[in-house]
């Protein structure tokens, strides 16, 4: 298990503000989602932000998104969870969720066979990763 921070950008930031974190930090990109691969059902101005994008620095990791309208509430940090199997993922977030706040339920996703949002009983948000596609 490893604990990766995620950044939330507003205003569409994301892109530009990785490209320099790269540069800055000598590491690579190694993954980068926009909204618009997601689906169809994705608003038009979100389309071209980045719906998750994943830096590597040495044995580190930097993850972030540009944050969708509905998250206006949401912290700018959050703390990724990355796991290696499905079925490790949903018990971390079934009890990190457990009394706290779902803002994204887990599923698959564009980059991820499971992942998922939340806020704990004591409001701090949590991202929950899977990995690999290994259950």
């Amino acid at each position: 298990m490893k604990l990766i921070p995620y950044l939330m950008f507003r205003e569409g930031k994301c892109r530009e503000a990785f490209a320099f974190y790269a540069q800055v930090l000598r590491g690579d990109v190694v993954s980068s989602v926009t909204y618009g691969e997601m689906g169809p059902d994705i608003p038009e101005p979100m389309r071209p932000l980045i719906a998750n994008v994943h830096l590597v620095v040495g044995d580190a990791s930097i993850m972030g998104a540009d944050a969708m309208e509905n998250h206006d509430g949401q912290a700018t940090t959050s703390v990724n969870i990355a796991v290696d199997n499905i079925e490790e993922a949903e018990r971390v977030f079934a009890m990190m969720s457990d009394g706290g706040l779902v803002r994204m339920p887990m599923a698959a996703t564009a980059w991820s066979p499971r992942f998922g949002m939340c806020d704990d009983r004591y409001g701090q948000p949590w991202m929950v990763n899977c990995v690999t596609s290994a259950s």
